[in-house]
């Protein structure tokens, strides 16, 4: 078996939240010990360290390490994971992700079966502190709702069915090494990860896609399942919409860094797209056309 590096990135965490993140890892820690676990703190206003309910984790397990990482945005977050990790296989954990007693054991024997694969994760279902409303259902995929019954895997970048989600993310680190070093030398000028009131999303993709660059795959593990913890305001119609908007753009960015490029729409495009605007009901044009300006967006950013 691979030694394993547990990376939990988190930024002004709610404590109610976080502590059943960590309660879960300690659950799982006691089916299949890390070799380490390093929680990265991107620079919260009361530091980690010095709050209680972190303080008892740290008590419980001796190979955990708190670094704080100053610039603001999970990408740089996962980076100075990625830099300090010592381990074979590293493993991303949000700090809202509750994750299963097995879900250790089950990513590695992931890892000593598909020696092919580089990047993986599994199911993420989602827990809600209050019942959304029943449109919304049709939405839940924006919050990474992943259930399935089989596994997925590809050699292919751009493709949504196989790709992997950065809530439980294993990945092998010669991949992770890659991407860090694409980062250093200057080729991601565009950050696709959240940071401050962003809702710019795809950096696990970027990163998962490039087990695919070195030539192994990226796939989908049923046996491997987390819980994604949502708050009321992450089901509010305005949050959905703002991040229908941030993980289109950002998509589009994502598929350029792999030379596929979006172009403009034709005058026939633009006429099929009012009409299909038209035949929706309120709901779903309201989320349509949040996705063609966050289309329009990425588009623009890429030329810039």
């Amino acid at each position: 078996m691979p030694g394993v590096s547990i990376i939990v990135c988190t930024y002004n965490p709610v404590e109610h939240i976080f502590s059943r993140c960590l309660d879960a890892l300690t659950k799982a820690i006691s089916v299949r010990k890390p070799d380490e676990i390093i929680i990265v703190d991107n620079n919260s206003t009361t530091p980690l360290a010095e709050q209680d309910y972190i303080k008892r984790f740290i008590d419980l397990h001796a190979n955990v390490s708190i670094v704080n990482e100053s610039k603001q945005g999970l990408t740089p977050a996962r980076l100075k994971g990625i830099s300090l990790a010592t381990s074979d296989l590293l493993v991303y954990v949000d700090d809202d992700n509750i994750v299963a007693p097995d879900f250790i054991e089950m990513g590695l024997q992931v890892a000593v079966d598909n020696p092919h694969i580089g990047a993986w994760s599994g199911q993420v279902k989602l827990e809600f502190e209050k019942t959304p409303e029943p449109w919304t259902k049709k939405y839940w995929g924006l919050l990474v709702h992943r259930e399935f019954d089989r596994d997925y895997w590809s050699n292919l970048p751009h493709l949504g069915e196989t790709m992997p989600c950065g809530a439980g993310l294993f990945i092998r680190k010669t991949v992770a090494d890659y991407y860090y070093q694409i980062h250093k030398s200057g080729k991601r000028n565009i950050q696709l990860d959240r940071d401050g009131k962003s809702l710019f999303s795809g950096g696990d993709n970027d990163m998962a896609a490039c087990a695919c660059d070195l030539g192994l795959g990226v796939g989908l593990f049923h046996k491997i399942v987390v819980t994604h913890y949502i708050p009321p305001f992450r089901v509010e119609k305005e949050y959905l919409l703002r991040l229908a908007e941030g993980i289109a753009a950002s998509a589009v960015v994502f598929r350029s860094f792999r030379g596929e490029y979006a172009t403009e729409p034709s005058m026939k495009n633009r006429l099929a797209y009012h009409l299909r605007c038209i035949l929706k009901n309120p709901i779903d044009r309201a989320f349509y056309q949040a996705v063609t300006r966050g289309e329009k967006a990425g588009l623009k950013m890429i030329r810039n």
